[in-house]
């Protein structure tokens, strides 16, 4: 997730640039620049990897006396982690920093090409800070022509602009990404991506509003929210660092599990065009020749891709198989060279991951990787990766990481389907529809959060418990007891619903809490017995559903979906939020669980 500062006022802007930057390495990054435009001058730095790397760069650089700065930490989505294609991206006379993802940007950028711009990077920001200069060369007043160009803007954005044709002032605008701006009482004003980097600065705040843009300066602020001119709706800025970066939850995991549905919008920015999945980095792929696609993964990554195996097969028609990879490594595995071999991992580090993919290539498969951190040692092995886009996740425990990835493998089972033309029309328009609503499913409902803190505190003792599920909710159910036992130490494990009376249920009484996930669109009566041949060996029942179960002892009602990754995403944020207030009413560090780490380089 890319960071922004912005400055004005009379102070040393780089040195409130780079400590705001260093306020957002939380978010993640792997580039970082600055630009301050000083008594007409503009002067720009920008460097790869670490932000120590700029401040090596601009050691020798100061700007005393009113002027102009923005700096942006880059995450890489379109383009590769360079220099060049990190931020802020020049025109002519103007300077841009820019978060999120301008879905139309291919389209404005062979328009800009045909009027004769050259670009330098592979960035889609760049396009904004050519098509403002555009307008400007047509005569447009800069604020008009700043109006227009967010007016020609489809996606997601929080953008900076700073130009020589208005050397006073930063346009900015904002649209599902966060911007905030604050003040103080020496009349300097600020922006940021979160509260941290303005903390011991700015006095109060602006958030901004998705769809809000304008223009400030030392004189004025100028607000419009579309088309209409409003006044900025300033709050005391909460004086917490730490706060800050949890924007005010109790800990990192709560954070991303509430984020998760700005998150996979992100996923799915320029994805679907005309109703139709685009995956520009599958354009080489022939899933004609493909005989079959083999997964492997680790922990989380691994339930993702138990989950996809499912999408895949039902949706474009093609065998899929699932290993773990520190299993797949030792097994001395028969590869066909029809195989696409696809290897998930969140850091794209994972060392048990990387080898099975490494052996994969040696054997001559096709390779792909679904992944979150670009330039990764998994995605330069990769034939071709497709980023979740998730950014940086502070919790061990993996939650928007994982939403991500099967949005990402959902994704990518209706790219397939439609290159074999495996799905009947009005199918898959019916799966179109339910991805773009998965957002929204995504929202976290405070009603049901304080319901889960209720009840959270029956699930404190006992002998273990069972996550079970059907189909694509098995793996949910593997996800569900991974999360508790991560974080609460809890003994918690996941099984097909059917495959209780295979041995498990031997172990049913009282004291075993079954969570049971019961969706009304799939198999529903036959989880709904399972269920009831564990309430009657008198088992402990927290029913998930959308439909009321007499027998459970606590329920939580789910909405109503016509789709089943609808109800899969729902459910996967409710089993989050219970593992999560389990764990917090045991005093357990939620976000640093006991022998775990985030990245596993290891075997």
């Amino acid at each position: 997730m890319c960071g922004i500062v912005g400055y004005i006022g009379k102070k040393e802007k780089k040195t409130f640039l780079l400590n705001g930057l260093k306020e957002l390495e939380y978010r993640g990054y792997d580039s970082a620049g600055i630009a301050v435009l000083h008594q007409n001058e503009i002067n720009y730095f920008k460097a790869a990897g670490k932000l120590e790397n700029l401040v090596n760069k601009t050691k020798d650089f100061s700007s005393n006396g009113f002027g102009l700065g923005i700096a942006h930490t880059r995450w890489a989505t379109h383009g590769k982690p360079t220099e060049i294609n990190a931020h802020p991206h020049w025109g002519a006379f103007s300077l841009v920093i820019h978060n999120g993802i301008i879905e139309n940007y291919m389209e404005i950028k062979k328009e800009l090409q045909e009027d004769g711009v050259e670009f330098v990077s592979q960035t889609d920001t760049e396009i904004i800070v050519h098509l403002f200069e555009k307008f400007i060369a047509l005569d447009f007043e800069p604020h008009v022509a700043f109006e227009k160009t967010i007016q020609s803007l489809h996606g997601a954005y929080a953008i900076l602009l700073i130009s020589k044709v208005a050397p006073d002032t930063i346009f900015f605008a904002k649209n599902a990404v966060p911007l905030i701006l604050g003040r103080n009482s020496e009349s300097e004003l600020f922006f940021g991506s979160s509260d941290a980097p303005l903390i011991g600065f700015a006095q109060e705040v602006s958030y901004l509003e998705d769809g809000t843009y304008g223009w400030a300066s030392e004189k004025e602020i100028a607000l419009f929210h579309h088309d209409e001119k409003i006044k900025p709706n300033f709050k005391p800025l909460n004086s917490s660092k730490i706060y800050a970066q949890k924007d005010g939850y109790r800990f990192f995991m709560e954070k991303e599990i509430y984020e998760q549905s700005s998150v996979v919008s992100e996923t799915l920015m320029g994805r679907i065009k005309d109703d139709v999945v685009f995956l520009e980095e599958l354009k080489d792929y022939d899933f004609n020749t493909i005989d079959e696609i083999k997964i492997c993964a680790c922990g989380t990554s691994y339930h993702a891709a138990l989950t996809a195996s499912y999408l895949i097969e039902r949706l474009a028609k093609i065998r899929c198989s699932v290993e773990i990879a520190s299993e797949f490594r030792y097994k001395e595995p028969l590869l066909d060279t029809k195989t696409l071999f696809l290897v998930i991992s969140q850091s794209g580090e994972t060392a048990d991951t990387l080898e099975a993919l490494k052996m994969a290539k040696k054997a001559g498969l096709k390779t792909l990787s679904v992944c979150n951190v670009d330039n990764s040692s998994i995605v330069r092995v990769s034939d071709a990766t497709i980023l979740t886009r998730a950014g940086i996740e502070k919790g061990v425990a993996s939650t928007k990481a994982f939403a991500t990835q099967v949005l990402t493998l959902w994704l990518l089972a209706l790219y397939v389907a439609k290159a074999k033309n495996t799905l009947e029309e009005a199918h898959y328009e019916a799966e179109i529809k339910a991805l773009r609503a998965i957002p929204t499913v995504l929202k976290v409902d405070e009603r049901v959060h304080e319901k889960l803190h209720r009840l959270s505190k029956r699930y404190l003792h006992g002998h273990g418990f069972f996550f079970i599920g059907r189909d694509i909710f098995f793996p949910l159910a593997l996800e569900g007891a991974l999360k508790l036992k991560e974080i609460s130490y809890l003994h918690a494990e996941g099984y097909p619903s059917g495959e209780m009376k295979h041995g498990p249920i031997a172990l049913a009484d009282s004291n075993l809490f079954t969570i049971a996930l019961m969706p009304r669109t799939l198999l529903y009566e036959k989880t709904k017995s399972n269920v009831e041949e564990l309430s009657a060996r008198d088992a402990t029942i927290l029913a998930i559903s959308p439909q009321e179960f007499e027998l459970a002892d606590d329920f939580i009602k789910t909405k109503v979906y016509t789709h089943p990754m609808c109800e899969f995403f729902e459910m996967m944020v409710i089993t989050q939020l219970l593992a999560l207030e389990v764990s917090i009413r045991l005093g357990n560090d939620v976000d640093m669980p006991r022998n775990l780490a985030k990245s596993v380089t290891v075997e």
